[in-house]
């Protein structure tokens, strides 16, 4: 058997006996992750003194971006929470589209918010309001929280100024204003489908959640809640301050001092940081919170978030280890040997790195890289729709070598079985639909 096809069996095998681990076994997933990825390590052949480094890279690398984006973000949450901000925006959340419209409602909201925003930020900023609706409505919290994550999701994969989506759409040399229009099109059906519409077929077969994970505040009849635009401004401001960096070239001359400042407050970590501090001021000061009970919230909401961001750490780790093992270059030879139109080629190969690495962004780059000098050679291709499939393709079958999948099960309450019916089957219908859409609306234009 060629080495490739080696590696790639060795690497279900090991996603196999992960799944075996933490659902049979029931290791804690954070040792179960440890263990498969040095062991899968070893048996792929990767140097002893060179398997930790690897899988410390691939922790380390997660850790410095994801640690702060869910700490921050928490913070943020907990300050809407206490304060009653997030019950003012669930009020009117429903008061607008009605209880029985809500999980469009988060839909919609998160394809508002997670524009700019990496899917991690966007779910931390949005999950609070996701356990208040449940509460309110007395729902399943991922009857709300499965549109929620597909609207970020879609977003994440097609539309630009999303960094992921911007990426393919440089590499591919297509028009940014006609690569949003077509992943509206595109990409609004494609999140219905996987998001309110599968969700009310599948929450119903989930186990029950007894307690909820996000902590709750002491609700008051009496107590007066904070205004929705101060609290809608406080969350959005994140957001803002992303899309400011986002458009950066648009509005500033590259390398001038206006341009590194757009770009410093327009990171992730500055955007959250600026937010906790202004909550601090609109949810609490101003609210007659003192800052005594403040520091107290923020540690109380920080300690639940480690088991967490240890586990998405790791599964960096192993994602790490399947790229340095060689598994994702024989994804790719495997992938180019075959011979497909292009657009199904975009596809297949970010599907298949997605499966390899549980990363949509490094499954993009990687795929555009790969067809973008193909692209080139057949002018008669539209790049927008090249960047549509690349983007569907990076989200399928998220599993456990993805930090979404983790987020998902930890945030929720949820076991990896029933993670897997609901959240990866979204994400999978995400890929499929969005190819299918995608396909169809190149008949067109």
């Amino acid at each position: 058997m060629a080495l490739g096809g080696l590696l790639l069996i060795e690497a279900g095998v090991a996603v196999a006996l992960l799944i075996v681990l933490i659902v049979r076994v029931r290791l804690s997933p954070f040792i179960a992750l440890t263990l498969v990825s040095l062991g899968l390590a070893l048996v792929v052949g990767i140097p002893l003194g060179g398997i930790v480094k690897s899988f410390e890279a691939g922790v380390g690398g997660a850790l410095g971006h994801i640690a702060l984006v869910v700490g921050l973000g928490t913070i943020l949450g907990k300050m809407m929470v206490e304060s009653g901000g997030a019950e003012r925006i669930a009020d009117t959340v429903i008061g607008f589209f009605g209880p029985a419209r809500a999980d469009w409602a988060m839909m919609t909201v998160a394809l508002i918010v997670g524009l700019p925003v990496f899917f991690e930020v966007g779910f931390v900023l949005l999950v609070p309001i996701v356990f208040t609706l449940a509460r309110r409505l007395g729902q399943h919290p991922m009857r709300m929280g499965l549109p929620m994550a597909a609207g970020l999701s879609v977003v994440h994969a097609m539309v630009p100024p999303h960094p992921a989506a911007l990426l393919a759409t440089q590499a591919y040399n297509a028009d940014v204003g006609l690569t949003v229009l077509f992943a509206l099109i595109v990409g609004i059906p494609t999140a219905a489908i996987a998001g309110p519409l599968y969700g009310r077929l599948i929450v119903p077969r989930l186990a029950p959640l007894p307690i909820a994970p996000v902590p709750v505040a002491d609700e008051h009849d009496d107590r007066v809640l904070p205004g929705f635009g101060i609290t809608l401004a406080t969350l959005l401001l994140p957001v803002v301050l992303m899309m400011a960096g986002s458009l950066a070239t648009a509005v500033a001359v590259p390398g001038s001092t206006l341009d590194g400042i757009l770009r410093f407050v327009g990171t992730p970590v500055v955007a959250l940081l600026a937010a906790v501090l202004v909550s601090y001021w609109t949810l609490g000061l101003a609210r007659g919170m003192n800052l005594g009970t403040i520091q107290k919230f923020t540690n109380d909401c920080l300690a639940p978030t480690a088991m967490i961001t240890l586990v998405v750490g790791v599964g960096a780790g192993f994602g790490r280890v399947l790229i340095d093992s060689g598994v994702s270059d024989a994804i790719v030879a495997a992938a180019t040997s075959v011979h497909l139109p292009i657009v199904l080629l975009a596809w297949l190969i970010a599907a298949l790195m997605r499966v390899a690495t549980g990363s949509a962004t490094v499954s993009m780059a990687t795929a555009a890289g790969i067809i973008a000098p193909l692209a080139a050679a057949n002018p008669g291709i539209r790049p927008e729709l090249l960047v549509l499939a690349t983007g569907a393709g990076s989200v399928i079958l998220s599993h456990v070598n993805d930090g979404g999948f983790w987020l998902v099960k930890e945030y929720f309450g949820l076991s990896v079985a029933d993670t897997i019916r609901s959240w990866t089957v979204c994400e999978t219908l995400i890929s499929v639909i969005g190819l299918v859409l995608t396909l169809a609306l190149s008949l067109v234009v």
